[in-house]
């Protein structure tokens, strides 16, 4: 890992406490970080393809009742590494679904070092993200407004397999494959505005 990059850190809790704590802890740690926080599920997704996370810190609570999103946010982003932060029981199956966890009372320096053992990404799969064709780009705009693949093979005037060729390509060449995180990806890219999605 570039010791001079930041490690992008994200805390999804709900706990202003326990945030604040696990915020002051990391950052005396010495190492250079930024600290985000999501106080809920949905707002994850947005936070990791806009801050680019390193490790994210998540409450399990926050996944018992959505393993399915959860799995589909981890194959999403590879990059991304998940460690459960624990202070009440968990069953260990959903802890397995995690890279590491927090426990409430370990110390200072043990939880730094996980944190730099997760944040390290030479063992990642990073896929180095590779641009979009013209065409790409524009089936992933009309994508973002909420077109169906016929819609979008009437207005491009191209076949509904085609469409979902090029959604396939779009899909290996960012390993972004919900909806709503290609409509985030195609905000955070410039590709198109807030107001032009709520139009």
């Amino acid at each position: 890992m570039n010791t001079h990059a930041y490690i992008n850190i994200l805390i999804v809790e709900p706990s202003s406490i326990i945030y604040e704590g696990l915020n002051r802890i990391l950052s005396g740690g010495g190492l250079r970080l930024r600290v985000y926080r999501a106080e809920n599920f949905d707002a994850i997704e947005q936070c990791i393809l806009s801050k680019k996370i390193n490790v994210a810190i998540v409450n399990p609570l926050y996944v018992q009742n959505n393993e399915k999103g959860f799995h589909s946010l981890r194959s999403g982003y590879p990059a991304t590494s998940w460690v459960a932060l624990v202070y009440a029981f968990f069953d260990q199956r959903l802890l397995s679904l995690f890279d590491g966890s927090i426990s409430i009372s370990d110390s200072p320096e043990s939880v730094i070092q996980l944190v730099k053992q997760n944040a390290s990404t030479e063992n990642k799969e990073t896929a180095t993200e590779e641009v979009l064709s013209e065409r790409e780009t524009d089936v992933l705009k009309l994508l973002a407004t909420g077109l169906t693949n016929k819609e979008i093979a009437e207005k491009l005037s191209i076949s509904i397999n085609t469409v979902i060729t090029h959604r396939k390509n779009i899909t290996q060449k960012t390993g972004i494959k919900s909806v709503s995180g290609l409509t985030i990806y195609a905000v955070v890219k410039k590709l198109v505005s807030l107001d032009y999605l709520s139009e």
